[in-house]
């Protein structure tokens, strides 16, 4: 599904009646035993709620519950924080002290603090300069991205209008119904 934030149209440079792209969200699959009945949710786009790129492996709940609560408060989890700061994290549901079965969440968080290190792009940029291009996309998986991007560019899809700083358009929520909603990244790393 395709989005565009509101005043877009109003940018320098943008059409007024420009149909182009601000926001995207898709619900992926991959083609393999191993990987079957296993969604994979993407969301980008400008001017939305936080800037960070944020991966989360939601891990299934186990078929029987371990605490004594009637509704479990959330799955187990891996994150991670590719940017603006590093950030690996495991989060679980871990018994409370004391006799009685209760559960609570909590997150391991691992920080890699930059100091006066390159940003990415600054590696990237040298990198090409030298030649090397251990960190570029083969043009095998180029290409295998664009069979999947392909055929919704253009005017295939509507294109939803959404107001800047959320989290997108509405209609994306379709995409996720059914597995819990989409994960929301905050700026602040002070989690639980």
């Amino acid at each position: 599904m395709r989005g565009q934030f509101a005043g877009y149209r109003e940018e320098h440079g943008v059409a007024a009646d420009s149909s182009v792209e601000t926001f995207a969200a898709v619900r992926l699959a991959i083609d393999t035993w191993r990987w079957a009945g296993v969604p994979f949710f993407l969301r980008a786009g400008k001017r939305l709620a936080v800037t960070a790129t944020e991966v989360v492996v939601t891990l299934n709940r186990p078929p029987q519950a371990v605490f004594d609560e009637i509704e479990p408060r959330q799955s187990n989890f891996l994150r991670l924080r590719l940017s603006p700061n590093v950030v690996i994290a495991l989060g679980a549901r871990a018994k409370v002290p004391g006799e009685p079965m209760i559960g609570e969440d909590v997150e391991l968080i691992a920080r890699h603090h930059a100091g006066d290190e390159m940003a990415p792009y600054e590696w990237l940029l040298g990198d090409a300069m030298r030649g090397d291009a251990t960190l570029f996309a083969r043009e095998d998986s180029v290409e295998a991205a664009w069979r999947v991007v392909d055929p919704v560019l253009g005017n295939v899809t509507p294109v939803y209008r959404h107001d800047p700083n959320t989290w997108g358009a509405h209609e994306a929520d379709v995409l996720v119904g059914g597995e819990g909603g989409w994960h929301n990244p905050r700026v602040e790393e002070s989690r639980r």
